[in-house]
């Protein structure tokens, strides 16, 4: 199934949460529709249909027509796969860079934020995708403090944001650039984590989504993955996405307890494709045979796609909003007292 259709599913979904409550009210009153239903909150009685539920086609079409935009940060050291593993989840050339180093080319000194938009099509559905890569991370012999740039990145955002809103004459759609989520990149070494991942974890999971993966998880034997897990990252008071705080109730809480106990998902990326069993699959080939990616029994990386994509896509964008941009927001605004309305000359718009 393609990205696109993945994104009209989890839209559909979630639209047709409220149809549900149409329809079980209605059985629960013996009416049609939305006959002889009775608000939940003690209103007056419906005598006939008059259409209420067509808001939720109204609200499917308009997003249609407007799309998506989604911003995603990839953080590691060279050689991981990062670029490789989101050419994959989108199945498109969409990062910054599609191979490793060129011969030619040095690693940065310091660490680099570059970011890089697509407008993706199919099906009628538009996603702006806009890959946020860092060059330089953790390449360095000294990496302290290798997280600063990133972070002031992700709170430029915040504060572009922020400006736009406080303006007297708003655009009508603010330009989203705020980090949706931030997939981190683990390597696969089978041991403990470094401290550089402790640190960069703990010093940025308040203020971005982060989601941890083990890259080229093929390198790893499954003994070594299962100890690497859950166990890693309970040991470091890691928090990454999706928080507990966060479940809105017990459906959501069954379902983010099992993707937090698969978390760090161990994953393989590649855009190569080889036949197996008279199918052409993605994967990397080895002396030993084929590491499909889109295999469960190789790696994690469906679930991961599944996971990024199908079922919470939605929700890193609002909890984004919500919760990481509203504290950046209420800590602003307490620092300078409330910002005064700005106008448009005071801001620039991101080319990203």
């Amino acid at each position: 199934m393609h990205v696109f259709e993945e994104l009209n599913i989890l839209l559909i979904k979630r639209f047709q949460y409220r149809k549900k409550d149409i329809k079980r009210e209605a059985s629960h009153n013996g009416g049609h529709g939305l006959g002889g239903s009775h608000s939940s909150s003690g209103g007056s009685t419906l005598l006939g249909y008059i259409g209420i539920d067509t808001i939720i086609e109204q609200m499917r079409k308009k997003t249609m027509k407007t799309g998506f935009d989604f911003n995603i940060m990839v953080v590691g050291n060279s050689g991981l796969g990062k670029s490789t593993l989101v050419n994959t989840l989108f199945k498109s050339q969409v990062s910054r860079r599609s191979a490793g180093w060129a011969r030619d080319e040095k690693i940065p000194k310091t660490v680099e934020v570059k970011a890089v938009s697509h407008v993706l099509e199919e099906g009628g559905v538009k996603m702006k995708l806009t890959v946020i890569d860092t060059p330089g991370f953790g390449d360095q012999i000294n990496n302290d403090n290798c997280w600063e740039p990133i972070s002031k990145y992700i709170n430029e955002q915040y504060e572009k944001f922020l400006k736009e809103e406080v303006n007297i004459t708003r655009k009508k759609r603010i330009p989203d650039t705020r980090v949706h989520c931030c997939l981190y990149f683990i390597s696969p070494t089978g041991h403990s984590l470094r401290q550089l991942d402790v640190e960069f974890m703990k010093r940025l999971s308040h203020s971005v989504n982060i989601i941890p993966v083990i890259a080229k998880a093929d390198t790893m034997t499954i003994e070594e993955r299962q100890e690497f897990k859950q166990k890693e990252l309970e040991m470091g008071g890691i928090e990454f996405y999706p928080q507990k705080e966060f479940d809105e109730d017990m459906e959501d809480k069954n379902d983010n307890d099992k993707i937090r106990e698969a978390m760090p998902f161990a994953v393989v990326g590649s855009d190569k494709e080889y036949q197996v069993n008279g199918k052409r699959v993605l994967g990397r080939k080895t002396q030993w045979g084929i590491v499909e990616v889109e295999n469960p029994n190789h790696c994690e990386f469906a679930q991961l796609r599944d996971f990024l994509i199908r079922s919470h896509l939605q929700d890193l964008k609002e909890v984004t909003h919500n919760i990481h941009y509203e504290s950046y927001r209420a800590k602003r605004l307490n620092e300078n007292g409330g910002l005064h309305p700005i106008s448009c000359n005071d801001t620039q718009e991101s080319n990203l």
